[in-house]
């Protein structure tokens, strides 16, 4: 069993930075895909950044060129960073991991919140 932390949410004013961690309870190394989610009031979870085992990386439209997802091996942990934020960046931001013999939808961490002021 897989376990996913969260960390590093928080409330910025547009234009500000921050840097999310998901931290794995196992080796980073063994999963297919990690990936950033979010999901703000009234809407459903949306595909943010995804990073396969080999490390190639893929971004929704809305983050290109300002999020940026990372991992370190070493201490099992994926990152997000997070620049030039947008008032519409509002959500709660969830880990995900798909891995082999693992659930469908891959493990999931409880997210964190990240609140971005106008």
């Amino acid at each position: 069993q897989v376990q996913l932390a969260e960390s590093g949410g928080g409330l910025v004013q547009a234009g500000g930075s921050l840097r999310l961690s998901c931290a794995a309870s196992g080796s980073i190394r063994s999963f297919i895909t990690t990936g950033w989610y979010r999901q703000a009031p009234g809407k459903q979870r949306e595909s943010v950044a995804h990073m396969s085992s080999g490390g190639s990386t893929s971004y929704a439209d809305s983050v290109k060129g300002r999020f940026t997802i990372s991992r370190d091996n070493a201490k099992n942990t994926v990152y997000l960073q997070m620049n030039s934020l947008k008032p519409e960046d509002t959500a709660v931001y969830y880990c995900n991991a798909l891995s082999w013999g693992g659930p469908r939808e891959g493990y999931w961490g409880q997210g964190t919140q990240v609140t971005v002021s106008s």
